[in-house]
């Protein structure tokens, strides 16, 4: 199999016209293996490459005023329209940021969903049609009513954008949110309460490419095999700026780069632990999962991830260098991992299923504390059960803060 790949990657000269003949009876073959490198070379690079402009999957079916004057969004109900508890929406091109709430069925219309709009963060509804759902419903902490510092953390490619919300009982205790791809510093919000309720300092951090932060020289996800590098300068930061407790809070692909700085950084011994949401505990199920979910051969998938995996596939993917994917599975590591860690999972996130979550819980249970939700699609879980997603985390930094005393 490697051979075929690595012959496909390499280089042609051009044809004799003499061979053009044998060329046209081998046509149906080629024709294939080139549709098949062509699809696995576009699953490969939209796995790594940011998205700069989205045009929005739900669309908008009516605009409602009640009667308080109150502004509804309709949709066509589905899985993601209708899922429990708030959410943002962001119109296409991310032309207005709109903080909806949960949803409510329609008089009369049961294939209709209704939403109400609770605040117009930035731009207008006038002429948008559709948007994306988000599970990031605050722009900002004083959103919540926290007040926050902005601060810059350097990294590697220049200066990196933050959110300092300073704790009071407890703070030298620094909670560091690491948001997930293609999200942002405010995906770690609504963690605030929870956290401000034991005191801690919270440092909601950018890092590279996710449109604050510098982008990497290559302009391409590292899938936590390079970002965790800016997380290290993040704990740097917390430490020149007197933390004595570190925990890392890391959402989505977040987890996952939460994880490789625990594992990797010169800094490690300065984290305390980990508190995940929806990790990628292993990207190979996940990009095998996602093949299979938009309908890809598993074929072709598999040479998606060989792309992604190795120095040939640069030329396809764009990154500077492979992506280690046995690093990054934290299943087949699970006896080398180190630290405390709570692990926050939907059992109906069928974006990144949980799976491998419940994989490491079991095979490490010692270290591992594992809380599952329904109802919540992917990083949604404060959003569906507000109330247990709180008490899942204080009381796992309650048991981290006993532990340093003790």
């Amino acid at each position: 199999m490697a051979r075929n790949i690595t012959d496909t990657l390499q280089p042609r000269k051009a044809l004799p016209a003499t061979l053009i003949g044998v060329g046209l009876g081998l046509g149906a073959g080629s024709l294939v293996a080139a549709s098949v490198s062509a699809l696995a070379g576009y699953f490969a690079r939209r796995v790594v490459t940011p998205e700069e402009r989205r045009t929005g999957n739900s669309v908008i079916r009516e605009v409602r005023t009640d009667s308080e004057g109150k502004l509804w969004l309709h949709f066509t109900k589905d899985d993601e329209t209708s899922e429990p508890g708030p959410c943002s929406f962001l119109t296409e091109f991310d032309s207005c940021a709109l903080r909806l709430s949960a949803p409510e069925d329609v008089p009369g219309k049961p294939r209709l969903v209704a939403r109400k709009i609770e605040k117009i963060y930035h731009g207008t509804l006038e002429g948008v049609r559709r948007g994306n759902f988000s599970g990031a419903i605050y722009e900002h902490p004083s959103d919540l009513g926290f007040e926050a510092e902005d601060v810059v953390v350097p990294l590697d490619g220049g200066d990196g954008p933050a959110w300092l919300v300073r704790g009071s009982a407890n703070e030298d205790l620094w909670v560091i949110g690491v948001h997930g791809r293609g999200a942002r510093r405010n995906e770690s919000i609504r963690a605030l309460p929870a956290l401000s309720e034991l005191g801690a300092t919270t440092l909601l951090m950018s890092y590279r490419n996710d449109g604050l932060a510098p982008s990497a020289p290559d302009g391409r996800y590292g899938l936590g095999d390079t970002e965790w590098h800016d997380v290290e300068a993040g704990i740097q930061f917390a430490l020149n700026h007197g933390a004595k407790q570190i925990i890392l809070l890391g959402w989505s692909m977040g987890g996952a780069i939460g994880l490789q700085t625990a594992d990797r950084s010169e800094l490690a011994h300065h984290i305390d632990s980990l508190m995940l949401v929806g990790p990628v505990i292993n990207w190979v199920d996940l990009l095998s999962h996602q093949a299979r979910a938009n309908k890809i051969p598993r074929s072709v998938g598999l040479f998606g991830q060989w792309l992604l995996s190795n120095k040939a596939g640069r030329w396809v993917t764009g990154q500077a260098a492979p992506v280690n994917l046995r690093r990054l599975n934290w299943v087949e590591r699970a006896e080398e991992l180190k630290l405390p860690t709570l692990i926050m999972h939907s059992r109906d996130d069928e974006f990144v299923p949980n799976g491998p979550s419940l994989k490491l819980a079991a095979l490490r249970p010692d270290l591992v504390t594992l809380k599952t939700f329904a109802k919540a699609g992917h990083t949604r879980e404060p959003n569906v059960d507000p109330q247990g997603f709180a008490k899942a985390m204080t009381g796992f930094l309650t048991k981290r803060i006993a532990a340093r005393a003790s």
